[in-house]
């Protein structure tokens, strides 16, 4: 792609771009995942940008109700495929574009394979399960990932997965655990005003060409919220959350065997939360199958009551050493991995009678 066309005459009048900015737009190949609401700005300012290559993740359809805000479409592209109609358009903005399309929704079985050839990832997804598994793959590649998300009349905009300053965080380090799907919707269901996902999907564009570039100072380990109905921007730094990694597959193998649907839409009611101070007299009065769900190496030592010790991460494997006919109580440092090990076994086992520690072993020996 050429870098010096009048096209490009305005980008290459700032020095923070300049030609050399614009040549490393040019050599970027970006993937953008989902062609919707947050997609669709994004791909439009990416393709005018320069940028070299752009891939297109998507399986769906145009729908009528996405023309509200999903702009590279309209009414005679109802029932095509997205990153069908999304190609041409793109082409048609910047011929010189190239462009590879993904007809199809991205998973464990094919997200590796798709984010390596690629530089960086823009995460246009709109639901918790393919927010958690393109983070993780991005983790396990080492590719920057620009997140964006809106709901109603706010958004949200954050890059992950690049160190800075000798820290480098995860869609995990701000989301540790998948809220309750009985307390989140999505646009569906609550709504959102067009012009939103077309700012933050801006906002997500305008983070790719500074990564690409070096141009400014991009959002690592910072969200940035914006608010439309009061015109609010806020901004938080976000550091390594001590539970975030012990939650994320460890390599490609244990990638492609997380089921992201059960971890995020695991029912809210399958288990039970027991707080520190009924600890003590729920184990005296029910002899419960005590299971630290920790790593062996982790501090506090559990001295006061026999349990079982499996870690998370071999927790799926072990399922056959769970008693049924016991009351079970799940602990681990501050009480996060436990929901997931308690969601997983209520879910696979059918366990009638599971309680998580809330607050972990750690709030139990501090407030015994």
């Amino acid at each position: 792609m050429r870098t010096t066309v009048p096209r490009y005459q305005k980008q290459l009048l700032l020095p923070e771009l300049g030609e050399s900015g614009q040549a490393r737009l040019a050599e970027a190949r970006v993937l953008v995942v989902g062609a919707g609401g947050l997609g669709c700005p994004a791909l439009l300012y990416l393709a005018a940008a320069g940028v070299g290559c752009i891939g297109i993740v998507d399986f769906d359809v145009v729908e009528e109700s996405n023309l509200q805000r999903q702009i590279l479409f309209q009414t005679a592209d109802v029932g095509r495929p997205k990153v069908e109609v999304a190609a041409e358009r793109l082409s048609a903005l910047n011929p010189e574009l190239q462009v590879e399309v993904f007809r199809e929704a991205i998973g464990t079985g094919n997200a590796l394979e798709l984010i390596a050839g690629f530089d960086l990832v823009l995460d246009g997804s709109d639901n918790f399960p393919t927010r958690y598994l393109v983070n993780d793959a991005c983790a396990l590649l080492g590719k920057p990932l620009v997140y964006g998300s809106v709901y109603r009349f706010e958004g949200q905009v954050g890059v992950f997965n690049v160190a800075e300053n000798g820290i480098r965080t995860t869609y995990r380090d701000l989301f540790p655990e998948p809220p309750d799907p009985s307390e989140v919707a999505d646009c569906n269901e609550a709504g959102v005003i067009g012009t939103v996902p077309g700012i933050i999907g801006t906002m997500q564009a305008n983070e790719v060409i500074k990564i690409v570039t070096g141009a400014g100072k991009p959002l690592y380990n910072r969200l940035l919220t914006y608010h439309a109905l009061h015109n609010t921007l806020h901004e938080i730094g976000i550091l390594p959350h001590p539970e975030a990694a012990l939650h994320a597959p460890n390599d490609a193998a244990e990638f492609r065997e997380t089921d992201y649907d059960w971890f995020c839409h695991a029912a809210s009611d399958a288990f039970s939360h027991l707080s520190a101070a009924d600890f003590d007299a729920f184990r005296r009065a029910e002899s419960p199958l005590l299971l630290d769900v920790r790593n062996p190496d982790e501090t506090p030592r559990v001295t006061e009551f026999e349990h079982l010790c499996i870690p998370l991460s071999e927790l799926g494997r072990n399922l056959h050493r769970i008693e049924k006919n016991r009351a079970l109580v799940i602990f681990c440092q501050t009480g996060v991995r436990s929901i997931t090990a308690a969601n997983l076994i209520a879910g696979r086992l059918g366990h009638p009678r599971v309680y998580n520690l809330k607050g972990g072993i750690v709030q139990w020996k501090t407030n015994p």
